[in-house]
This record gives C-alpha cells, sequence and structure tokens, in this order.
C-alpha cells in the first residue's frame, strides 16, 4: 500500500515515519525532499504552483501543508491552491485512493466565549486565515466524497518550546490568562492520522484533533513554572489585578485582556469522537506531554 503525504514536515514526516513502520510505501511531497528520513521517498514540489506526480497504487493520501506565511493570501496559496493542484493531479491520473485526510485546525471556530466545541459545531471563523481553512475543507468536501478532515488545535512537542522558554526566561505574556486553551502533541497528531486511515471501520467526515486537558492559559503557565523552578507568572499578574481591583479575585478582572490575549479565542474542544473511534493518546494532557519535552524525548524533523 502506498501512502502519499502532500506537505512532509515535522507533522508529515512524523505520520509518514509511523506509516512507514507499519509497512507502507511513503511518498512525501515538499519543497526541499533531501532532508526526509530515508524510509520516506521525496518528491520536490511546490504545490502551490505545480502538480505532483502521483506514485502508481496511491492508496491513502494525507494533506498536511503549512502556510508559508501568515496572511489570507499566503494561506490560501498553500491550503487552497496547493490542494487543488494535488486534487488535478489525481483526477488526470485516475487515482482512486481509498482515504484521503486534510489536516486542517481549529481555527475555523470563532468561539470567544469559554463553550464546548465539538464536531456539530457550526464553523464559523473569526479570522480571514480561519475563513481560507475552511475553503479548503469545502473543496477537499466537494471533490472527494468519504474524505476527512481533521482539525488539529495548536500542536506542541520536541523542538516546539518557545512557551517553555517564555517561562523560563520570565517574558511569557500575563494576558488572558483564564482564556481556555487546546492542544495536542506533535506525536499524537501524527498517531491520529495513522489511526484514522487505517481504522478497521469507516471513519467519520470531520474529527477534532485535541488532547483530553482543554484548560485556562494560567494553568499551563504555573505548571512549566513549577517543572522548571521559576516563579510563576500568572500568579504575579493576578496579585497584581486583585490589589488594583480592591481585592476582586483575579478570575473576574481578566475578561478586559482577551482581545490582547493570546490566537485562538476562547473555547474548550472535545476529542469524544476520536475517542470513539478507538483512539488513544500516548499524552492525553499538557503534564504529560510537557514533561516529555523538558525531559528530551522526541525530535522535530526539519
Amino acid at each position: 500500500m502506498t501512502v502519499l503525504i502532500a506537505g512532509c514536515g515535522d507533522l508529515g514526516t512524523e505520520a509518514g515515519l509511523r506509516f512507514a513502520a507499519l509497512g507502507h510505501r511513503v511518498v512525501g511531497l515538499r519543497r526541499s525532499p533531501g532532508v526526509l528520513p530515508a524510509v520516506i521517498e521525496g518528491q520536490a514540489v511546490d504545490l502551490s504552483r505545480e502538480r505532483p506526480v502521483i506514485p502508481v497504487g496511491t492508496d491513502i493520501v494525507i494533506v498536511a501543508i503549512a502556510a508559508a506565511g501568515a496572511t489570507a493570501d499566503a494561506y490560501r496559496s498553500s491550503y487552497v491552491d496547493g490542494l487543488r493542484n494535488l486534487l488535478d493531479a489525481l483526477d488526470a491520473t485516475d487515482a482512486s485512493p481509498s482515504r484521503f485526510l486534510l489536516v486542517s485546525s481549529t481555527a475555523v471556530y470563532g468561539v470567544d466565549d469559554g463553550s464546548l466545541v465539538d464536531e456539530t459545531t457550526p464553523a464559523l471563523p473569526a479570522s480571514a486565515t480561519g475563513a481560507v481553512l475552511l475553503e479548503a475543507e469545502d473543496l477537499l468536501r466537494s471533490r472527494v466524497p468519504g474524505a476527512v478532515v481533521l482539525r488539529l488545535s495548536g500542536i506542541y512537542g520536541p523542538g516546539r518550546e518557545l512557551l517553555i522558554r517564555q517561562v523560563r526566561d520570565g517574558t511569557a505574556s500575563v494576558s488572558g490568562l483564564a482564556r481556555h486553551t487546546n492542544r495536542i502533541h506533535r506525536d499524537d497528531a501524527a498517531a491520529a492520522i495513522v489511526h484514522l486511515m487505517t481504522m478497521a471501520g469507516e471513519p467519520a467526515s470531520l474529527y477534532l484533533g485535541v488532547d483530553s486537558a482543554p484548560v485556562p492559559r494560567g494553568d499551563v503557565l504555573g505548571f512549566l513554572a513549577a517543572e522548571l523552578g521559576v516563579p510563576d507568572p500568572g500568579a504575579g499578574a493576578s496579585a497584581s489585578a486583585t490589589a488594583a481591583d480592591g481585592g476582586t479575585p483575579a478570575a473576574t478582572v481578566t475578561a478586559p485582556g482577551r482581545a490582547a490575549g493570546p490566537r485562538g479565542g476562547d473555547k474548550v474542544c472535545s476529542n469524544a469522537l476520536l475517542l470513539a473511534s478507538g483512539f488513544c493518546f500516548e499524552y492525553p494532557g499538557y503534564r504529560e506531554g510537557y514533561r516529555a519535552i523538558l525531559a528530551g524525548t522526541g525530535i522535530r524533523h526539519p
């Protein structure tokens, strides 16, 4: 069985290694394929500008493209144009993969009130880039019936250590401490891709890829500070806010800072459907995942 991975960066490479370990032939599409592990056959292609060569016998297609920039135009070039060129190449060769998965993002949900989000929640993007992601999803569904969309939350893992460095250096932002944050470890994101494409039963058309511990951002900062043995940046901010407000509990004074807080709104994403499919997390929460990173477990793929 041949697995074609379009966008073979860190996440795509990790998924490719897992497919290869199961005995599948893996072909990875990226601009610079020379950095790929030997078990992944690389093909040099810029999907935003050209069609790839579809390997004979392609049975599984994964699209894990990353945008070249943070603008709507960069997103459209990568996600929409890139996906269209891939789909056109598949049509031109009469390839008929049995399963197809697009990696998208929970950024398509413009929820900012801390409410629960699952696969039945309407996708109403609050950003231009989120709207482009939804456009790519719609393009896929219009041309590949039965395709799976996996909306991932914030990916963290080996080499993705900005928040750790900020907490260690005392530079972590203290705005939006009460906002709920959702994340998934890179290894679990890759494992979920493999699971959905190889499971015995038919997968659903949409899954949220998020771990089991969506929590306020302040909780994550406090945990990392304790693990690193440094002051909790959120504790100092809470004390200052409480004093300034005449003794009001800190949780009630965070709302005015929402507009300046981290990206992603304020929502609690559910992984119930992914768990119901039989998937098991290696890192069910941020505690397990960040401890593995701090212990030096794993590497980030170039």
